[in-house]
């Protein structure tokens, strides 16, 4: 039986990325690829294994790893840590099956840019890839930028428009990147922890928008807060964000004019009934990529640490 193919090479469509896909099931590569192709604007390569994966890489690297975390050999958090170490440019994203939320944490952890369910492929995927790709592409137009910064010190105040979120936190990414805290591929986790959190600040916390709303699709949660930022009191809110910056961490402090929530009553976003509920994800994201997250006592106030990496240290 031949191989998987290989990465196609970089000159063959220059302007299409490469989304290399890992998985040692025929079944899900052919299902993936057709969500892949659907979309347009990338090519894809298939690995049958985690070794032929980092062969291909090796040969030519691709914008993206997209990785079962259940695979015969080298499984994907094997996987996930050799990219890490030996491809730190190269961003990976995980496909993880039900019951394996522990598992997918600890592959965050080692490096892993996001994570995709599969039972939730169809819906998310594109998403998540347009993400994880669009930050990375934006990061590397000013790494390695004001390498003799020590401090910086920032402060904004937005209204509750989800549109504003994304400038916002590309500004952060690039300030971590010239800062050296991290990376490439750290700054891009950061980024999405800092993206959740000032969502929840918008959508919870000032729009008071529930969460429950989008177990059954998220139709009747964005509608409810367009609605919501047209009128009083919601409409008048603001968020307040402060950054703190040196060489040695990163401190993001996000307050909302919501009323709060209990957090004592916060769930485990590890806990497999929870994770499968559209509200898992931001949370669990949060703790994944920073080194602490912690609320004040009435609930409208998350503070985000990022310390530094230690390839950065390394690198330095």
């Amino acid at each position: 039986m031949a191989g998987p193919p290989p990465v196609p090479a970089p000159n063959a469509v220059p302007d299409l990325p490469v989304i290399l896909v890992a998985d040692d099931s025929l079944l899900e590569q052919r299902y993936v690829g057709r969500l892949l192709e659907q979309q347009g604007g990338w090519r894809v390569a298939f690995a049958r294994s985690g070794e032929e994966a980092l062969a291909a890489i090796t040969k030519s690297q691709p914008a993206l790893l997209l990785t079962d975390m259940n695979m015969s050999g080298m499984d994907g958090l094997t996987l996930v840590e050799k990219v890490r170490e030996q491809f730190a440019r190269v961003p990976v994203v995980l496909m993880t099956g039900s019951g394996s939320e522990r598992v997918a944490v600890a592959a965050l952890k080692a490096g892993a840019a996001d994570y995709v369910a599969k039972q939730s492929l169809a819906h998310d995927l594109i998403p998540v890839l347009d993400r994880v790709l669009s930050v990375g592409q934006a990061a590397h137009r000013r790494y390695q930028i004001l390498q003799g910064m020590t401090r910086r010190s920032s402060q904004y105040i937005i209204e509750s428009d989800p549109l504003l979120v994304p400038p916002l936190v590309a500004q952060f990414r690039e300030d971590l990147i010239e800062m050296g805290l991290c990376d490439l591929t750290g700054a891009t986790r950061a980024g999405i922890a800092i993206e959740e959190a000032l969502l929840n600040a918008i959508y919870h916390g000032n729009l008071e928008v529930s969460s429950d709303l989008r177990e059954n699709g998220d139709e009747e949660f964005h509608k409810l807060a367009r609605e919501r930022r047209g009128i009083e009191p919601y409409s008048a809110r603001r968020v307040r964000v402060t950054a703190r910056l040196t060489p040695a961490r990163a401190t993001f402090v996000i307050l909302d004019q919501g009323p709060g929530f209990d957090i004592t009553k916060l769930p485990d976003p590890i806990d497999p009934e929870f994770n499968d509920r559209a509200s898992g994800r931001g949370v669990l994201l949060m703790r994944a990529f920073m080194d602490e997250v912690r609320y004040n006592a009435v609930g409208n106030r998350v503070t985000l640490v990022k310390r530094r990496d230690r390839s950065s240290r390394d690198d330095s």
